[in-house]
């Protein structure tokens, strides 16, 4: 065989061995490095990971920033932290339905604002939520099947947000100050009613009662005052009359003129 030939041969066999090692080595990276439990897929064009039922207690760390679609649902996740999403620019629908979560810190979704469409936070464990976690938010959000507490920081936080449709009769009052709401849909009460006026009147009447308070302090303070004064002046009117005349009249001339 002549030896350009086997040279030739050979080299080409090395090259598809070399090609054929890092490919190994990318996918064996990609493996490792990405998150325990989730998977890859294209939905409708858009790059989607799937994290469903990972038996998750957090946000993954390592979540590709190119991803369109991300679901999270039937976990465990609890808490949502300042910047949980930041590197997700290009997110177009988040689901976290199906957790415990019980807290979002403000700034959650900061990173998301602009290109995310799609937030699903029915089925977890939202009790009270500062309406500012959704400042900015352009997305549809879901807040369904969540044992909320209808006060007025829920009103103010439904006015926050653009809800899902068909999601806003799953609102439903877990627990509130007033026991026939309990059980009802939150958006229908507060067509009847204004929770954040009702604040704002005990709020009002706390105000009232304690401006009552200091009012009433003044006052006993003002008439001990005055008491205590008489009290001294008689006890010493009754030492004046005790001393000779002389003495007598020069004492009460100085204490008139201290009076006056």
């Amino acid at each position: 065989m002549p030896l350009a030939d086997w040279f030739l041969r050979h080299s080409v066999t090395m090259w598809v061995l070399l090609q054929s090692f890092v490919l190994i080595a990318f996918c064996f990276h990609s493996a490792t490095t990405f998150p325990k439990g989730c998977y890859h897929a294209e939905e409708n064009g858009y790059k989607t990971i799937r994290c469903s039922n990972a038996q998750l207690v957090e946000i993954p760390k390592n979540i590709p920033n190119d991803t369109r679609k991300l679901f999270l649902d039937f976990n465990h996740i609890t808490f949502l932290p300042h910047d949980a999403f930041r590197n997700l620019p290009l997110l177009l629908e988040l689901d976290l339905s199906h957790n415990a979560i019980t807290r979002m810190e403000i700034g959650a979704f900061r990173g998301l604002l602009e290109n995310l469409h799609s937030l699903d936070l029915s089925s977890n464990k939202l009790v009270s939520v500062n309406k500012d976690v959704f400042s900015n938010l352009k997305a549809k959000v879901n807040l369904s099947s969540n044992p909320w507490l209808c006060d007025c920081k829920l009103q103010e936080l439904i006015g926050k947000v653009d809800l899902m449709a068909g999601s806003s009769g799953g609102i439903v009052c877990d627990s509130s100050a007033q026991e026939e709401h309990v059980g009802k849909p939150f958006l229908q009460l507060i067509t009847d009613m204004d929770f954040c006026s009702v604040y704002k009147r005990t709020t009002d009447i706390a105000m009232l009662v304690t401006m009552f308070g200091w009012f009433a302090m003044v006052i006993s303070y003002l008439v001990y005052y005055v008491r205590q004064n008489q009290e001294d002046a008689r006890r010493h009117l009754e030492y004046l009359k005790s001393l000779p005349s002389k003495q007598r009249k020069s004492e009460e001339s100085s204490t008139i003129s201290t009076v006056v």
